[in-house]
């Protein structure tokens, strides 16, 4: 099993959510594990006490651990601004140029000086050796994939399915409702530009044997133009293979034409994404809703809890004759 476009974990803290994907596929037990390749050695992530005692070449307890990266790390005065500065803050210098510093100019495209330090205020810092990536009571991968979970969800008889045809803010017209989860900037026909992303090209190879030995390997030194290399035999370790398939990442700057994985949300795009809400809280009879509808990265499991949501609010707008918003979860929240 392939994941096509880039390897997903589904990963979750809410009960509802997993009993939710449940009702449509076989979930696998799956944990998640990630290594880096950075200064010419290969290190656990998230930084963990294992990570920094190989790192710094000690033999730290957690109390210890804690306070030589306390003492390493740089105080900003007032919140941290930028993703440097956040770093620098979390972890110290040494860690932050190993680990964050590259990979982070790689996969945004821009100096992390340049970046909101919110990129950075997400991940984990432990001082155990635990090196599960995720920490969500609810872990798994699909037993038959995504797309089978999917094509499930959509056999239904008050479900019809378009493949292949554009749809536009014109021709939802004569639908009573609309709920869009397409690129909001592409509902309103690019009026104020194209909203910014990144995406991400693959480069597909096959091997024998085991490549690497573990599912994600990431790349963080500068000099190395790829982000990470995928090996998918081992998010299914439920299947058995000789061979092996292996995907290198690039991220890159978005196009008309690409696939948009990542929302940038920066200056330029907030300020443009602040006409298009605007414009869309004047809108009668569409709701939006999901990662590209709303410009926010989403995992998953949080795109599912707030569709749910967005369902049941729907539902009771519905019921009580009042009209549907434009949004049930604030963009900008």
């Amino acid at each position: 099993m392939v994941h096509t476009y880039g390897p997903h974990i589904f990963h979750t803290r809410h009960h509802d959510v997993w009993a939710y994907v449940n009702r449509f596929g076989e979930m696998c037990p799956y944990n998640h594990r990630v290594k880096a390749t950075a200064c010419g050695s290969v290190y656990s992530l998230p930084v963990n006490l294992h990570t920094i005692n190989q790192f710094f070449g000690t033999t730290m307890g957690p109390a210890e651990a804690a306070c030589f990266v306390a003492a390493r790390a740089h105080g900003t005065r007032g919140a941290a601004v930028s993703f440097e500065d956040q770093g620098l803050a979390f972890v110290g210098r040494e860690l932050y140029d190993a680990f964050f510093a590259g990979y982070t100019a790689k996969q945004w495209g821009l100096d992390p000086t340049e970046l909101p330090a919110s990129i950075l205020q997400r991940l984990p810092l432990r001082f155990n050796y635990d090196d599960s990536y995720f920490d969500h009571p609810y872990q798994g991968i699909p037993a038959k994939g995504y797309t089978a979970i999917v094509e499930s969800m959509l056999d239904h008889s008050g479900i019809e399915v378009n493949l292949s045809r554009a749809l536009t803010a014109d021709g939802a017209a004569g639908f009573d409702h609309v709920v869009w989860t397409g690129p909001i900037d592409a509902y309103f026909g690019h009026r104020y530009g194209r909203l910014g992303y990144r995406t991400l090209d693959f480069e597909r190879e096959v091997h024998g044997g085991d490549v690497q030995g573990c599912p994600v390997m990431n790349y963080c030194d500068r000099d190395v133009p790829h982000t990470r290399i995928t090996e998918h035999k081992h998010f299914a370790p439920w299947e058995c293979h000789d061979g092996s398939v292996i995907y290198r990442e690039f991220s890159r700057e978005c196009g008309p034409d690409d696939i948009p994985y990542y929302p940038i949300r920066l200056v330029r795009e907030k300020h443009q994404l602040l006409q298009y809400l605007d414009l869309a809280r004047r809108s009668q009879g569409v709701t939006f809703a999901g990662r590209l509808g709303t410009y926010r990265y989403l995992d998953m499991d949080v795109t599912i809890h707030e569709a749910l949501a967005t369902a049941k609010a729907m539902n009771g707008a519905l019921a009580s004759g009042k009209p549907v918003p434009s949004f049930i979860i604030d963009p900008l929240a």
